[in-house]
Protein backbone atom coordinates (compact mmCIF):
# COMPACT_ATOMS: atom_id res chain seq x y z
CA UNK A 1 0.00 0.00 0.00
CA UNK A 2 1.37 3.42 -0.74
CA UNK A 3 2.63 5.11 2.10
CA UNK A 4 0.55 7.91 1.74
CA UNK A 5 -2.59 6.03 0.66
CA UNK A 6 -6.21 6.84 3.08
CA UNK A 7 -8.57 4.60 3.66
CA UNK A 8 -11.48 5.14 1.57
CA UNK A 9 -10.00 6.74 -1.32
CA UNK A 10 -6.15 6.07 -1.81
CA UNK A 11 -5.69 9.58 -2.01
CA UNK A 12 -2.52 10.80 -1.35
CA UNK A 13 -3.42 13.92 0.82
CA UNK A 14 -2.68 17.60 -0.37
CA UNK A 15 0.41 19.64 -0.07
CA UNK A 16 0.34 21.83 3.47
CA UNK A 17 -2.96 24.00 3.45
CA UNK A 18 -2.78 27.26 3.13
CA UNK A 19 -3.32 30.03 6.26
CA UNK A 20 -6.38 30.48 4.33
CA UNK A 21 -9.78 29.75 7.24
CA UNK A 22 -10.92 27.83 4.69
CA UNK A 23 -8.74 25.34 5.11
CA UNK A 24 -8.23 25.40 8.70
CA UNK A 25 -10.67 23.45 11.05
CA UNK A 26 -10.29 24.82 14.77
CA UNK A 27 -12.44 23.18 17.23
CA UNK A 28 -15.45 25.65 16.79
CA UNK A 29 -15.26 25.05 13.21
CA UNK A 30 -15.71 21.28 13.80
CA UNK A 31 -18.66 22.48 15.97
CA UNK A 32 -20.31 24.10 12.81
CA UNK A 33 -19.77 21.18 10.58
CA UNK A 34 -20.72 19.22 13.06
CA UNK A 35 -24.23 21.11 13.40
CA UNK A 36 -24.59 21.23 9.30
CA UNK A 37 -23.82 17.30 9.26
CA UNK A 38 -26.99 16.63 11.90
CA UNK A 39 -29.10 18.68 9.67
CA UNK A 40 -28.11 17.45 6.07
CA UNK A 41 -28.47 13.36 7.86
CA UNK A 42 -31.73 14.48 8.93
CA UNK A 43 -33.30 16.12 5.79
CA UNK A 44 -31.57 12.91 4.08
CA UNK A 45 -29.05 14.08 2.29
CA UNK A 46 -24.84 14.61 3.12
CA UNK A 47 -23.24 12.26 1.90
CA UNK A 48 -23.95 10.08 -1.29
CA UNK A 49 -24.31 7.11 -3.14
CA UNK A 50 -25.18 3.43 -3.66
CA UNK A 51 -28.98 3.56 -2.81
CA UNK A 52 -32.61 2.37 -3.18
CA UNK A 53 -32.59 2.70 -6.63
CA UNK A 54 -31.97 -0.23 -8.79
CA UNK A 55 -27.95 -1.30 -9.13
CA UNK A 56 -27.20 -4.57 -11.45
CA UNK A 57 -23.88 -5.66 -11.26
CA UNK A 58 -21.44 -4.18 -14.23
CA UNK A 59 -22.06 -5.52 -17.30
CA UNK A 60 -25.27 -5.53 -16.58
CA UNK A 61 -28.03 -3.62 -18.57
CA UNK A 62 -28.68 0.29 -17.12
CA UNK A 63 -32.20 0.34 -14.94
CA UNK A 64 -34.46 1.21 -17.63
CA UNK A 65 -36.18 5.10 -17.22
CA UNK A 66 -39.59 4.90 -18.02
CA UNK A 67 -39.96 8.29 -20.82
CA UNK A 68 -43.75 6.80 -20.96
CA UNK A 69 -45.40 9.48 -19.08
CA UNK A 70 -42.85 13.32 -19.18
CA UNK A 71 -40.69 13.61 -16.07
CA UNK A 72 -42.80 16.18 -13.35
CA UNK A 73 -41.59 19.75 -12.51
CA UNK A 74 -39.69 18.17 -9.61
CA UNK A 75 -38.28 15.39 -11.52
CA UNK A 76 -37.39 17.14 -14.16
CA UNK A 77 -36.04 20.23 -11.27
CA UNK A 78 -33.43 17.29 -10.21
CA UNK A 79 -32.02 16.34 -13.58
CA UNK A 80 -31.28 20.07 -14.32
CA UNK A 81 -29.84 20.24 -10.69
CA UNK A 82 -27.26 17.47 -12.04
CA UNK A 83 -27.01 19.01 -15.45
CA UNK A 84 -26.51 22.16 -15.33
CA UNK A 85 -25.89 24.98 -12.95
CA UNK A 86 -28.85 26.41 -12.21
CA UNK A 87 -32.47 26.50 -14.34
CA UNK A 88 -35.37 28.37 -14.13
CA UNK A 89 -38.99 27.64 -14.80
CA UNK A 90 -38.52 28.02 -18.72
CA UNK A 91 -35.62 24.97 -18.90
CA UNK A 92 -37.88 23.11 -16.25
CA UNK A 93 -40.70 22.99 -18.20
CA UNK A 94 -38.75 22.20 -21.15
CA UNK A 95 -37.16 18.90 -19.89
CA UNK A 96 -41.22 18.44 -19.21
CA UNK A 97 -41.70 18.59 -22.65
CA UNK A 98 -38.59 16.47 -24.43
CA UNK A 99 -37.95 14.16 -21.65
CA UNK A 100 -34.20 14.10 -20.75
CA UNK A 101 -32.88 11.88 -23.75
CA UNK A 102 -33.94 14.96 -26.41
CA UNK A 103 -33.22 17.83 -24.12
CA UNK A 104 -29.57 15.88 -23.80
CA UNK A 105 -29.28 16.14 -27.50
CA UNK A 106 -30.19 19.92 -27.77
CA UNK A 107 -27.55 20.60 -25.50
CA UNK A 108 -25.06 18.72 -27.01
CA UNK A 109 -26.33 20.25 -30.35
CA UNK A 110 -25.81 23.79 -29.37
CA UNK A 111 -22.73 25.61 -30.19
CA UNK A 112 -20.04 27.02 -27.95
CA UNK A 113 -20.43 31.09 -27.59
CA UNK A 114 -17.24 33.18 -27.98
CA UNK A 115 -14.29 31.78 -26.30
CA UNK A 116 -12.19 32.84 -23.14
CA UNK A 117 -9.32 34.24 -24.61
CA UNK A 118 -11.30 36.01 -27.53
CA UNK A 119 -13.25 37.42 -25.14
CA UNK A 120 -10.34 38.98 -23.35
CA UNK A 121 -8.63 40.22 -26.45
CA UNK A 122 -12.49 41.67 -27.60
CA UNK A 123 -12.35 43.76 -24.56
CA UNK A 124 -9.04 45.39 -24.33
CA UNK A 125 -7.58 43.18 -21.52
CA UNK A 126 -4.39 42.80 -23.87
CA UNK A 127 -2.88 45.96 -22.72
CA UNK A 128 0.57 46.32 -20.80
CA UNK A 129 -1.17 47.80 -17.69
CA UNK A 130 -2.44 43.84 -17.48
CA UNK A 131 0.91 42.17 -18.02
CA UNK A 132 1.42 41.14 -14.38
CA UNK A 133 -1.86 40.58 -13.11
CA UNK A 134 -5.17 38.58 -13.72
CA UNK A 135 -7.51 41.59 -14.45
CA UNK A 136 -10.35 39.91 -16.65
CA UNK A 137 -9.69 36.18 -15.62
CA UNK A 138 -12.90 36.29 -13.59
CA UNK A 139 -15.00 38.38 -15.49
CA UNK A 140 -14.83 35.80 -18.53
CA UNK A 141 -15.66 33.50 -16.12
CA UNK A 142 -18.46 34.35 -14.93
CA UNK A 143 -19.53 35.26 -18.25
CA UNK A 144 -19.90 32.18 -19.30
CA UNK A 145 -20.77 29.81 -15.92
CA UNK A 146 -23.64 32.47 -15.38
CA UNK A 147 -24.95 33.86 -18.83
CA UNK A 148 -23.62 30.99 -21.90
CA UNK A 149 -26.83 29.44 -23.10
CA UNK A 150 -25.01 26.07 -23.01
CA UNK A 151 -25.79 25.11 -19.74
CA UNK A 152 -25.08 21.66 -20.27
CA UNK A 153 -21.56 22.16 -20.99
CA UNK A 154 -20.57 25.00 -18.59
CA UNK A 155 -21.31 22.08 -16.03
CA UNK A 156 -18.94 19.71 -17.67
CA UNK A 157 -16.58 22.40 -18.02
CA UNK A 158 -16.51 23.38 -14.34
CA UNK A 159 -16.75 19.79 -13.16
CA UNK A 160 -13.50 18.55 -15.21
CA UNK A 161 -11.75 22.32 -13.92
CA UNK A 162 -12.20 20.09 -10.61
CA UNK A 163 -10.79 17.23 -11.63
CA UNK A 164 -7.86 18.33 -14.29
CA UNK A 165 -7.05 21.14 -11.89
CA UNK A 166 -5.11 24.43 -13.46
CA UNK A 167 -4.98 27.54 -10.92
CA UNK A 168 -4.17 31.03 -11.25
CA UNK A 169 -2.69 30.42 -7.88
CA UNK A 170 0.24 28.58 -9.05
CA UNK A 171 1.36 30.23 -12.70
CA UNK A 172 4.57 32.13 -12.52
CA UNK A 173 3.96 33.58 -15.88
CA UNK A 174 3.35 36.92 -17.01
CA UNK A 175 -0.23 37.23 -18.66
CA UNK A 176 -1.55 35.11 -16.31
CA UNK A 177 -5.20 35.14 -17.27
CA UNK A 178 -4.51 34.53 -20.86
CA UNK A 179 -2.92 30.98 -19.90
CA UNK A 180 -5.93 30.11 -17.60
CA UNK A 181 -8.35 31.21 -20.15
CA UNK A 182 -6.82 29.67 -22.94
CA UNK A 183 -7.17 26.52 -20.39
CA UNK A 184 -10.50 26.91 -19.94
CA UNK A 185 -10.86 26.72 -23.58
CA UNK A 186 -9.15 23.56 -24.26
CA UNK A 187 -11.82 22.47 -21.05
CA UNK A 188 -14.98 23.72 -23.51
CA UNK A 189 -14.05 22.14 -26.66
CA UNK A 190 -13.31 18.98 -25.10
CA UNK A 191 -16.52 19.10 -22.81
CA UNK A 192 -18.41 16.74 -25.03
CA UNK A 193 -15.55 15.53 -26.83
CA UNK A 194 -13.17 12.65 -26.27
CA UNK A 195 -11.06 12.50 -23.16
CA UNK A 196 -7.61 10.83 -25.39
CA UNK A 197 -8.25 14.64 -27.01
CA UNK A 198 -8.41 16.47 -23.73
CA UNK A 199 -4.68 14.75 -22.44
CA UNK A 200 -3.19 15.72 -25.40
CA UNK A 201 -4.49 19.42 -25.30
CA UNK A 202 -3.92 19.63 -21.69
CA UNK A 203 -0.29 17.80 -21.48
CA UNK A 204 0.71 20.91 -24.17
CA UNK A 205 -1.02 23.45 -22.98
CA UNK A 206 1.11 26.29 -21.21
CA UNK A 207 -1.12 26.50 -18.18
CA UNK A 208 -0.44 23.00 -17.34
CA UNK A 209 3.40 23.31 -18.31
CA UNK A 210 3.07 26.80 -16.08
CA UNK A 211 1.36 25.39 -13.03
CA UNK A 212 2.66 21.82 -13.07
CA UNK A 213 6.42 23.08 -13.89
CA UNK A 214 7.07 20.58 -16.49
CA UNK A 215 7.36 23.50 -19.07
CA UNK A 216 11.12 23.90 -19.77
CA UNK A 217 12.10 20.45 -18.42
CA UNK A 218 15.24 19.13 -19.42
CA UNK A 219 16.88 15.84 -20.19
CA UNK A 220 19.11 14.40 -16.91
CA UNK A 221 22.67 16.39 -17.28
CA UNK A 222 25.29 13.89 -15.72
CA UNK A 223 27.63 16.39 -15.58
CA UNK A 224 25.33 18.73 -12.60
CA UNK A 225 23.02 15.83 -11.74
CA UNK A 226 19.98 17.48 -12.83
CA UNK A 227 17.18 15.55 -13.29
CA UNK A 228 13.79 16.12 -15.33
CA UNK A 229 11.03 17.70 -13.74
CA UNK A 230 8.45 14.88 -11.92
CA UNK A 231 5.14 17.17 -11.04
CA UNK A 232 3.15 16.51 -14.23
CA UNK A 233 4.26 12.93 -14.83
CA UNK A 234 3.35 12.37 -11.14
CA UNK A 235 0.17 14.65 -10.87
CA UNK A 236 -0.85 13.10 -14.90
CA UNK A 237 -1.19 9.40 -13.01
CA UNK A 238 -2.16 10.46 -9.88
CA UNK A 239 -5.30 12.76 -10.58
CA UNK A 240 -5.99 12.93 -14.10
CA UNK A 241 -5.70 9.35 -15.09
CA UNK A 242 -5.43 6.45 -12.95
CA UNK A 243 -5.25 7.21 -9.31
CA UNK A 244 -3.08 5.88 -6.81
CA UNK A 245 -4.44 2.36 -6.32
CA UNK A 246 -5.44 -0.13 -8.53
CA UNK A 247 -9.11 -0.48 -9.76
CA UNK A 248 -11.68 -3.21 -10.42
CA UNK A 249 -14.34 -2.14 -13.10
CA UNK A 250 -16.56 -0.71 -10.92
CA UNK A 251 -13.56 1.64 -9.21
CA UNK A 252 -13.50 -0.92 -6.05
CA UNK A 253 -10.17 -1.37 -5.13
CA UNK A 254 -7.84 -4.38 -5.82
CA UNK A 255 -6.09 -6.46 -2.82
CA UNK A 256 -3.29 -8.26 -2.43
CA UNK A 257 -3.93 -10.30 1.06
CA UNK A 258 -5.49 -7.49 2.13
CA UNK A 259 -3.65 -4.89 1.04
CA UNK A 260 -4.55 -2.65 -2.43
CA UNK A 261 -2.13 -2.58 -4.79
CA UNK A 262 -0.43 0.27 -6.20
CA UNK A 263 -1.07 1.75 -9.59
CA UNK A 264 2.68 2.87 -9.92
CA UNK A 265 5.96 3.59 -8.41
CA UNK A 266 8.82 6.08 -8.24
CA UNK A 267 10.45 4.17 -11.42
CA UNK A 268 7.34 5.07 -13.45
CA UNK A 269 7.24 8.82 -12.50
CA UNK A 270 10.81 9.03 -13.67
CA UNK A 271 10.11 7.07 -16.66
CA UNK A 272 7.25 9.30 -17.57
CA UNK A 273 9.15 12.52 -16.53
CA UNK A 274 11.86 11.76 -19.38
CA UNK A 275 8.97 11.88 -22.09
CA UNK A 276 8.14 15.03 -20.15
CA UNK A 277 11.42 16.69 -21.50
CA UNK A 278 11.97 19.24 -23.77
CA UNK A 279 7.84 21.15 -23.85
CA UNK A 280 8.21 24.95 -24.12
CA UNK A 281 6.23 27.93 -25.55
CA UNK A 282 5.83 28.17 -29.25
CA UNK A 283 6.73 31.81 -30.08
CA UNK A 284 7.64 30.97 -33.77
CA UNK A 285 6.46 33.83 -35.65
CA UNK A 286 5.48 36.09 -32.63
CA UNK A 287 6.71 39.32 -31.11
CA UNK A 288 6.48 40.40 -27.49
CA UNK A 289 3.99 40.59 -25.91
CA UNK A 290 1.95 37.55 -27.18
CA UNK A 291 -0.58 37.55 -24.43
CA UNK A 292 -2.99 35.91 -26.87
CA UNK A 293 -1.53 33.28 -29.03
CA UNK A 294 1.63 32.09 -27.61
CA UNK A 295 -0.76 30.94 -24.81
CA UNK A 296 -3.11 28.71 -26.38
CA UNK A 297 -0.71 27.65 -28.95
CA UNK A 298 0.30 23.62 -28.05
CA UNK A 299 3.87 23.53 -26.90
CA UNK A 300 6.44 22.80 -28.75
CA UNK A 301 9.46 20.42 -28.22
CA UNK A 302 13.07 22.37 -28.06
CA UNK A 303 14.67 18.57 -29.31
CA UNK A 304 18.11 19.67 -27.62
CA UNK A 305 16.59 19.00 -24.26
CA UNK A 306 14.44 16.25 -24.88
CA UNK A 307 15.34 12.78 -23.46
CA UNK A 308 16.29 10.59 -26.93
CA UNK A 309 17.08 7.50 -25.06
CA UNK A 310 14.76 4.32 -23.83
CA UNK A 311 12.06 5.52 -21.78
CA UNK A 312 9.96 3.12 -19.89
CA UNK A 313 6.63 3.14 -17.65
CA UNK A 314 4.02 1.20 -16.66
CA UNK A 315 5.56 -1.96 -18.45
CA UNK A 316 5.75 0.02 -21.46
CA UNK A 317 9.17 1.04 -23.07
CA UNK A 318 9.18 3.78 -25.82
CA UNK A 319 12.35 3.25 -28.17
CA UNK A 320 15.50 5.18 -27.86
CA UNK A 321 15.20 7.77 -30.66
CA UNK A 322 11.59 8.56 -30.35
CA UNK A 323 11.83 12.18 -30.59
CA UNK A 324 9.19 14.62 -28.16
CA UNK A 325 6.16 14.59 -29.69
CA UNK A 326 6.00 11.00 -30.52
CA UNK A 327 7.00 9.91 -26.72
CA UNK A 328 3.93 12.15 -25.22
CA UNK A 329 2.06 10.38 -27.95
CA UNK A 330 2.62 7.02 -26.74
CA UNK A 331 2.92 7.79 -23.30
CA UNK A 332 -0.30 9.20 -23.15
CA UNK A 333 -1.93 6.23 -25.13
CA UNK A 334 -0.58 3.93 -22.53
CA UNK A 335 -2.69 5.77 -19.50
CA UNK A 336 -5.35 6.10 -21.80
CA UNK A 337 -6.15 2.23 -22.66
CA UNK A 338 -5.36 1.53 -18.58
CA UNK A 339 -7.57 -0.52 -17.31
CA UNK A 340 -7.86 2.43 -14.44
CA UNK A 341 -8.98 4.79 -16.09
CA UNK A 342 -12.72 4.85 -17.30
CA UNK A 343 -13.51 3.88 -13.37
CA UNK A 344 -11.29 6.33 -11.78
CA UNK A 345 -12.61 9.27 -13.81
CA UNK A 346 -15.92 8.34 -14.10
CA UNK A 347 -16.39 8.08 -10.36
CA UNK A 348 -14.96 11.64 -10.20
CA UNK A 349 -17.48 12.98 -12.43
CA UNK A 350 -20.34 11.18 -11.11
CA UNK A 351 -19.43 13.24 -7.83
CA UNK A 352 -19.19 15.92 -9.70
CA UNK A 353 -22.61 16.10 -11.13
CA UNK A 354 -24.50 13.59 -8.76
CA UNK A 355 -23.35 11.56 -5.69
CA UNK A 356 -20.44 11.83 -3.75
CA UNK A 357 -20.89 7.87 -2.93
CA UNK A 358 -22.11 6.32 -6.27
CA UNK A 359 -22.82 2.48 -5.97
CA UNK A 360 -20.37 0.30 -7.35
CA UNK A 361 -23.04 -0.67 -10.27
CA UNK A 362 -23.21 3.11 -11.16
CA UNK A 363 -19.52 3.45 -11.51
CA UNK A 364 -19.39 0.03 -13.33
CA UNK A 365 -21.96 0.84 -16.00
CA UNK A 366 -20.65 4.65 -16.57
CA UNK A 367 -16.87 3.25 -16.59
CA UNK A 368 -18.55 0.97 -18.89
CA UNK A 369 -19.75 3.27 -21.41
CA UNK A 370 -16.40 5.01 -21.06
CA UNK A 371 -14.45 1.88 -22.12
CA UNK A 372 -16.71 1.75 -25.14
CA UNK A 373 -20.12 3.69 -26.32
CA UNK A 374 -21.23 1.20 -27.89
CA UNK A 375 -19.75 1.91 -30.71
CA UNK A 376 -16.30 0.93 -29.98
CA UNK A 377 -15.13 4.29 -29.01
CA UNK A 378 -13.04 5.16 -25.76
CA UNK A 379 -13.02 7.95 -23.58
CA UNK A 380 -16.52 9.01 -25.27
CA UNK A 381 -17.49 12.16 -22.72
CA UNK A 382 -20.69 12.87 -24.24
CA UNK A 383 -21.83 8.88 -24.21
CA UNK A 384 -20.49 9.04 -20.59
CA UNK A 385 -22.34 12.47 -19.00
CA UNK A 386 -25.57 10.37 -21.16
CA UNK A 387 -24.75 7.75 -18.76
CA UNK A 388 -24.27 9.59 -15.78
CA UNK A 389 -27.55 11.51 -15.99
CA UNK A 390 -29.65 8.62 -17.42
CA UNK A 391 -28.73 5.70 -15.07
CA UNK A 392 -32.00 4.41 -12.80
CA UNK A 393 -29.54 5.35 -9.45
CA UNK A 394 -29.41 9.63 -10.82
CA UNK A 395 -32.91 9.30 -11.94
CA UNK A 396 -34.96 6.88 -9.17
CA UNK A 397 -36.80 9.08 -6.99
CA UNK A 398 -36.54 6.34 -4.45
CA UNK A 399 -32.99 7.86 -3.57
CA UNK A 400 -34.28 11.35 -2.44
CA UNK A 401 -35.52 8.84 1.16
CA UNK A 402 -31.71 7.43 0.78
CA UNK A 403 -29.54 8.97 3.34
CA UNK A 404 -26.50 7.81 2.14
CA UNK A 405 -27.52 8.97 -1.59
CA UNK A 406 -26.62 12.88 -2.32
CA UNK A 407 -23.87 15.48 -2.30
CA UNK A 408 -23.25 18.74 -0.55
CA UNK A 409 -23.74 21.71 -2.88
CA UNK A 410 -20.43 23.53 -3.37
CA UNK A 411 -20.44 27.32 -2.88
CA UNK A 412 -20.16 28.50 -6.11
CA UNK A 413 -22.62 26.00 -7.70
CA UNK A 414 -25.14 27.06 -4.77
CA UNK A 415 -24.39 30.68 -6.15
CA UNK A 416 -24.53 30.05 -10.13
CA UNK A 417 -27.77 28.33 -9.08
CA UNK A 418 -29.62 30.85 -7.88
CA UNK A 419 -28.21 33.47 -10.94
CA UNK A 420 -29.10 31.13 -13.89
CA UNK A 421 -32.25 30.46 -11.96
CA UNK A 422 -33.44 34.00 -12.17
CA UNK A 423 -31.85 34.79 -15.06
CA UNK A 424 -29.11 36.99 -13.67
CA UNK A 425 -27.63 38.88 -16.40
CA UNK A 426 -24.27 41.65 -16.51
CA UNK A 427 -25.89 44.83 -19.02
CA UNK A 428 -22.46 46.12 -19.11
CA UNK A 429 -21.18 43.06 -20.10
CA UNK A 430 -18.43 43.33 -17.51
CA UNK A 431 -19.90 40.38 -15.45
CA UNK A 432 -17.73 41.90 -12.49
CA UNK A 433 -18.39 39.51 -9.65
CA UNK A 434 -14.65 38.84 -8.74
CA UNK A 435 -12.88 36.06 -6.76
CA UNK A 436 -15.04 34.85 -4.30
CA UNK A 437 -12.56 33.04 -2.85
CA UNK A 438 -12.48 34.66 0.93
CA UNK A 439 -14.85 32.16 3.07
CA UNK A 440 -15.62 35.05 6.01
CA UNK A 441 -17.09 37.32 3.09
CA UNK A 442 -17.61 35.27 -0.20
CA UNK A 443 -18.27 31.54 -0.58
CA UNK A 444 -14.74 30.38 0.30
CA UNK A 445 -14.42 29.10 -3.57
CA UNK A 446 -13.89 30.15 -7.00
CA UNK A 447 -13.23 28.70 -10.37
CA UNK A 448 -9.59 28.30 -11.51
CA UNK A 449 -8.24 29.51 -7.47
CA UNK A 450 -7.83 26.29 -6.07
CA UNK A 451 -5.61 26.29 -3.19
CA UNK A 452 -3.45 23.16 -5.02
CA UNK A 453 -3.85 20.28 -7.63
CA UNK A 454 -5.82 18.49 -5.61
CA UNK A 455 -8.71 21.17 -6.25
CA UNK A 456 -10.62 22.75 -3.54
CA UNK A 457 -11.87 19.27 -2.01
CA UNK A 458 -10.34 15.97 -2.31
CA UNK A 459 -12.87 13.27 -3.83
CA UNK A 460 -12.18 11.03 -0.85
CA UNK A 461 -12.45 13.72 2.17
CA UNK A 462 -14.05 12.66 5.04
CA UNK A 463 -15.41 15.00 7.81
CA UNK A 464 -13.94 14.75 10.99
CA UNK A 465 -16.20 13.95 13.96
CA UNK A 466 -19.23 13.27 11.66
CA UNK A 467 -22.06 11.42 11.12
CA UNK A 468 -20.82 11.04 7.56
CA UNK A 469 -17.33 9.64 8.59
CA UNK A 470 -19.22 6.99 10.97
CA UNK A 471 -20.99 5.69 8.52
CA UNK A 472 -17.63 5.25 6.05
CA UNK A 473 -19.13 7.42 3.57
CA UNK A 474 -16.98 10.28 1.67
CA UNK A 475 -18.33 14.31 1.66
CA UNK A 476 -15.61 16.36 -0.46
CA UNK A 477 -17.26 19.65 -0.48
CA UNK A 478 -17.28 19.36 3.51
CA UNK A 479 -13.07 20.01 3.01
CA UNK A 480 -14.42 23.88 2.42
CA UNK A 481 -17.07 23.30 4.98
CA UNK A 482 -16.04 25.94 7.95
CA UNK A 483 -17.72 28.03 10.48
CA UNK A 484 -16.02 30.96 8.29
CA UNK A 485 -17.93 29.45 5.40
CA UNK A 486 -21.14 28.52 6.66
CA UNK A 487 -21.38 32.38 7.84
CA UNK A 488 -20.16 33.69 4.79
CA UNK A 489 -21.87 32.24 2.47
CA UNK A 490 -25.28 33.24 3.87
CA UNK A 491 -24.27 36.55 4.18
CA UNK A 492 -23.27 36.93 0.50
CA UNK A 493 -25.94 35.22 -0.89
CA UNK A 494 -28.06 37.93 0.92
CA UNK A 495 -26.17 40.62 -0.40
CA UNK A 496 -25.62 39.05 -4.18
CA UNK A 497 -29.89 38.52 -3.93
CA UNK A 498 -30.22 42.14 -3.31
CA UNK A 499 -27.51 43.20 -6.18
CA UNK A 500 -24.47 44.12 -3.62
CA UNK A 501 -20.90 43.07 -4.03
CA UNK A 502 -21.43 41.55 -7.60
CA UNK A 503 -21.15 44.80 -10.12
CA UNK A 504 -24.18 45.17 -12.14
CA UNK A 505 -25.04 41.71 -12.26
CA UNK A 506 -28.53 41.25 -11.08
CA UNK A 507 -31.15 39.21 -11.14
CA UNK A 508 -34.80 39.18 -12.68
CA UNK A 509 -37.40 38.71 -9.71
CA UNK A 510 -40.33 39.63 -11.99
CA UNK A 511 -41.96 36.16 -12.09
CA UNK A 512 -41.21 36.06 -7.94
CA UNK A 513 -42.83 39.49 -7.34
CA UNK A 514 -46.41 38.41 -9.34
CA UNK A 515 -46.29 35.94 -6.10
CA UNK A 516 -45.22 38.35 -3.41
CA UNK A 517 -48.87 38.69 -1.90
CA UNK A 518 -48.96 34.64 -1.39
CA UNK A 519 -45.89 33.87 0.57
CA UNK A 520 -46.86 29.64 0.07
CA UNK A 521 -46.83 30.04 -3.24
CA UNK A 522 -43.26 32.50 -3.44
CA UNK A 523 -41.76 29.94 -1.54
CA UNK A 524 -43.16 26.80 -3.84
CA UNK A 525 -41.81 28.51 -6.65
CA UNK A 526 -38.61 29.40 -5.67
CA UNK A 527 -37.73 25.81 -3.70
CA UNK A 528 -39.09 24.19 -7.42
CA UNK A 529 -36.06 26.25 -8.90
CA UNK A 530 -33.51 26.42 -6.66
CA UNK A 531 -34.36 22.86 -4.60
CA UNK A 532 -36.40 20.95 -6.98
CA UNK A 533 -38.91 20.66 -4.65
CA UNK A 534 -36.66 19.29 -1.70
CA UNK A 535 -37.60 21.37 0.80
CA UNK A 536 -39.81 19.80 3.25
CA UNK A 537 -42.78 21.03 3.99
CA UNK A 538 -42.16 21.68 7.63
CA UNK A 539 -39.58 24.29 6.73
CA UNK A 540 -41.37 25.99 4.07
CA UNK A 541 -44.07 26.56 7.37
CA UNK A 542 -41.80 28.17 9.19
CA UNK A 543 -40.11 29.94 6.70
CA UNK A 544 -43.62 31.38 5.60
CA UNK A 545 -43.74 32.55 9.73
CA UNK A 546 -40.92 34.76 9.22
CA UNK A 547 -41.88 35.78 5.58
CA UNK A 548 -45.19 36.99 6.67
CA UNK A 549 -44.16 39.50 9.33
CA UNK A 550 -42.13 41.21 5.99
CA UNK A 551 -45.42 43.77 4.81
CA UNK A 552 -45.82 43.78 1.07
CA UNK A 553 -47.81 47.37 0.50
CA UNK A 554 -44.74 48.85 -0.99
CA UNK A 555 -42.45 48.09 -4.01
CA UNK A 556 -39.59 48.15 -0.85
CA UNK A 557 -41.69 45.85 1.30
CA UNK A 558 -42.06 43.36 -1.60
CA UNK A 559 -38.89 43.33 -2.83
CA UNK A 560 -37.93 42.50 0.60
CA UNK A 561 -39.92 40.00 1.04
CA UNK A 562 -38.65 38.13 -2.23
CA UNK A 563 -35.10 38.83 -1.20
CA UNK A 564 -35.46 37.18 2.43
CA UNK A 565 -37.07 34.17 0.38
CA UNK A 566 -33.98 33.51 -1.68
CA UNK A 567 -31.85 33.36 1.03
CA UNK A 568 -33.96 31.87 3.84
CA UNK A 569 -34.16 29.23 1.30
CA UNK A 570 -30.72 29.06 -0.17
CA UNK A 571 -29.64 28.95 3.73
CA UNK A 572 -31.89 25.80 4.31
CA UNK A 573 -29.99 22.27 4.37
CA UNK A 574 -32.56 20.45 2.42
CA UNK A 575 -31.49 23.21 -0.31
CA UNK A 576 -27.72 22.73 0.20
CA UNK A 577 -27.63 19.08 0.41
CA UNK A 578 -28.50 18.56 -3.06
CA UNK A 579 -30.48 14.67 -3.46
Amino acid sequence: MHPLDTPLSGERPPAAPSASSANRQRPADLAALGTLTAALAACGGGGGGGGTAPAPAPGQPTPTIDASPPPSATQAARFLAQATLGAGKAQIAAVQSSGYAAWLDSQFNLPATQGHVDWLVANGYDIEANRHITTGLDNTIWRKLVGSPDALRQRMVLALSEICVVSILGINSEWRQFVVAAYLDILEANAFGNYRNLLQQMSTSPAMGYYLTFRGSAKANPTTGSQPDENYARELMQLFTLGLTQLNGDGTPKFNNGVPLDTYDQADVGGLARVLTGFDLNTAGLSAPFPSDAYRRPMTVVASRHETGAKTFLGTTIPAGTNGPQSLDMALNVLFNHPNLPPFVSRQLIQRLVTSNPSPGYVGRVAAVFANNGAGVRGDLQAVLRAILLDGEARSDTNLTNNNFGKLREPVVRFLNWARGFGATSPSGAWAIGDLSDPATRLGQSPMHAGSVFNFFRPGYVPPNSAIGSQGLSGPEFQITTESSVAGYVNFMQRAISGVGIGDVRADYTPLLALVNDSAALLNEINLVLAAGQVSAATLATLRTALDTILVTTPAGQLNRVHAALTLVMAAPEYIAQK
